[in-house]
């Protein structure tokens, strides 16, 4: 088939959606399609269209679907769609979801926050990580890692927040890696560095500079208010990373309900007790690795391919 991937990010972005659409572009050429990749439809001549956020890419959904009435149109479902879109912009995001012949979700309980005459169209296709190799943790301190750009559906000050509130006696230090989408969250993240010793911003960074991250910090930290299913989970599961997540729908979809490692959004003391117990409980922190470990199995490429190849058959 000749496919039309449509994603909000630009080319050179390194958001999410664009590593995502990168990703699923090969997977797709992988599976013998031709694919072309593009934030806007032109009018391009495709079999199928793949569209990546209900909201963003409405106009791009809505006129290939006029041109090609009879053509197939998959729209995958991001976190901003599922849990902002939805009720603040329901017209468009809705009008989207209604169009599509299937809908993708990133994890398993993103049909939720859909109408119930709309979850019959769900399929859930975990994003995949590659393997990193060897791990080397930090041992001079405790590294925790933020892996996610400053923005306020990430809650991205919340970890910084939780360590001021650890004892002194406490090792860990917190490192943001990610960019800041408005000088104002820049300001912020300074601003903090001023005063919180156990933080730091790194900015935005490269994918090779994010996997080496992987293979020397001993935690990953995701405080988000808001997630489609965050890549970045699968990333530290394949790398043997444990994870504390804020409890939300995005994050239990991957890690299931039983994974011990949630805290309450928001909730920086709790956030703080639960670093606190990670670091000074070894055996806590085996039961979270082992946790994690334990979902690293639906995290992997073969899946991923498998899944959307079952899809397309169905287009």
């Amino acid at each position: 088939m000749r496919i039309i991937l449509i994603t909000p990010a630009a080319t050179k972005s390194k958001a999410g959606n664009r590593a995502t659409a990168t990703r699923w572009a090969h997977i797709f050429r992988s599976l013998g399609h031709q694919v072309r990749v593009a934030t806007h439809y032109e009018g391009q001549d495709a079999d199928l269209m793949v569209a990546l956020h209900a909201w963003r890419s409405a106009d791009a959904a809505t006129a290939y679907r006029a041109k090609y009435p009879d053509r197939p149109l998959i729209v995958a479902i991001t976190g901003t769609d599922a849990y902002r879109f939805i009720h603040t912009d329901p017209e468009m995001t809705l009008g989207t979801i209604e169009l599509a012949d299937h809908l993708v979700g990133l994890h398993d309980l993103i049909a939720n926050a859909l109408p119930p005459a709309q979850r019959h169209k769900v399929h859930v296709i975990y994003q995949s990580a590659e393997p990193i190799g060897q791990r080397h943790p930090y041992q001079r301190y405790f590294h925790v890692s933020v892996l996610g750009h400053l923005r306020a559906e990430k809650d991205p000050l919340r970890p910084a927040l939780a360590a001021r509130l650890l004892p002194d006696s406490s090792r860990i230090h917190i490192h943001h890696y990610g960019k800041a989408h408005t000088p104002d969250w820049a300001d912020k993240a300074h601003a903090e560095m001023a005063i919180n010793p156990r933080y730091t911003w790194h900015g935005e960074s490269a994918h090779f500079e994010v996997r080496r991250v992987y293979q020397r910090t001993q935690l990953l930290v995701l405080p988000s208010v808001m997630e489609g299913g965050a890549n970045v989970i699968s990333e530290a599961v394949v790398a043997g990373v444990p994870v504390i997540a804020s409890e939300i729908e995005g994050s239990v979809g991957l890690l299931g309900k039983d994974y011990p490692g949630y805290y309450p959004v928001g909730d920086e003391a709790a956030l703080s007790a639960l670093l606190l117990r990670v670091e000074s409980e070894p055996l806590f922190y085996q039961a979270l690795q082992r946790a994690a470990l334990a979902k690293r199995g639906r995290f992997t490429a073969e899946g991923e391919t498998l899944a959307w190849q079952a899809l397309l058959s169905q287009v």
